[in-house]
């Protein structure tokens, strides 16, 4: 059972990436998180090619911001769209859905980015993610039953190992001072800090374990590079990216790793593998830019 999250940073335009990336691989589960789009949209534009691949879906989205999905090759029961926590304010924004997958209660999780510390949004992902454990402890007993949560977490669970060295110069080509110089790079601080992580923890709590850091305690492995700065090619990356299994799945884990190919920049493609271009080219002949973040494929041992 091949159990995958992306983060593809706008499906209308990363649409034909997505659809090699499917026909090349073959999940059986993709999770999918800002999509940007509407559930008409969605149903218009994205639906009929996951239709085509063989493949049924659900949505849950917004015009221009968050968006996430299920595309399934294992068919989709129960489908749902936020949370069922108790509580009677909905979330504002299209951050997660839920459907049952070949008897695995999945959802597709897009956590609030926090922007800072001193905004409201920082208060808000605080609250969605314990929205997420009180929904998961509610509805889908993670201590004895099949379930995932998989998504873009926007939390560096493990402090060193799943960042950046903020510490570390890297040399980068001014284009507004015209000269090449040496500068440092801020983590971004709503990702690393300790109300984040125990949040985390929590959904550890209730049998719900990063399988990747269960799998490999002491290797790194980023999910995510910022767009600008040679981020890719400076290897200064986050882990950011997670799939959650509850205890009885994560115990058959045979394998978790990272596309990170996936997110190589066009320039980088035309220096070490120009037939890439060529593959990566829309219907029109434009060349679909990456997302900037990568796919994580999680393969289970499990059977319906």
């Amino acid at each position: 059972m091949q159990i995958v999250t992306w983060n593809v940073a706008g499906l209308n335009a990363r649409l034909h990436r997505v659809k090699l990336w499917i026909e090349e691989n073959q999940p059986d589960v993709l999770c999918l998180q800002e999509t940007k789009m509407t559930d008409e949209v969605f149903s218009k534009k994205a639906k009929p090619i996951f239709d085509e691949l063989g493949y049924v879906s659900v949505h849950n989205g917004q015009k221009s911001w968050n968006g996430v999905a299920i595309v399934s090759k294992v068919g989709i029961d129960d489908p749902r769209k936020g949370f069922d926590d108790g509580r009677n304010d909905p979330d504002p924004d299209a951050r997660i859905v839920w459907a049952t997958c070949a008897n695995i209660r999945i959802a597709s999780c897009y956590v609030p980015n926090g922007r800072t510390l001193g905004d409201d949004h920082y208060k808000y992902k605080l609250d969605w993610l314990a929205r997420l454990h009180e929904d998961l402890k509610k509805n889908s007993d993670p201590e004895k039953k099949p379930v995932v949560a998989a998504g873009d977490f926007n939390v560096c669970p493990r402090p060193v190992l799943d960042e950046w060295d903020p510490k570390k110069e890297y040399k980068n080509f001014d284009w507004k001072l015209k000269k090449t110089i040496t500068e440092t790079f801020d983590l971004p601080e709503t990702h690393i800090t300790q109300e984040a992580r125990e949040a985390l923890k929590k959904l550890d709590e209730i049998g719900m374990k990063d399988v990747y850091s269960e799998r490999f305690p002491e290797e790194k492995a980023d999910t995510f590079w910022e767009y600008p700065k040679n981020a890719f090619r400076d290897k200064r990356g986050l882990r950011i990216d997670l799939v959650l299994a509850s205890k009885v799945l994560s115990k058959s884990l045979k394998s978790i790793e990272v596309h990170a190919h996936e997110c190589m920049p066009e320039k980088i493609l035309k220096e070490e593998n120009k037939e890439q271009i060529e593959k990566y080219k829309d219907p029109k002949g434009e060349f679909v830019k990456p997302s900037d973040h990568a796919p994580l494929v999680a393969v289970f041992d499990w059977k319906k």
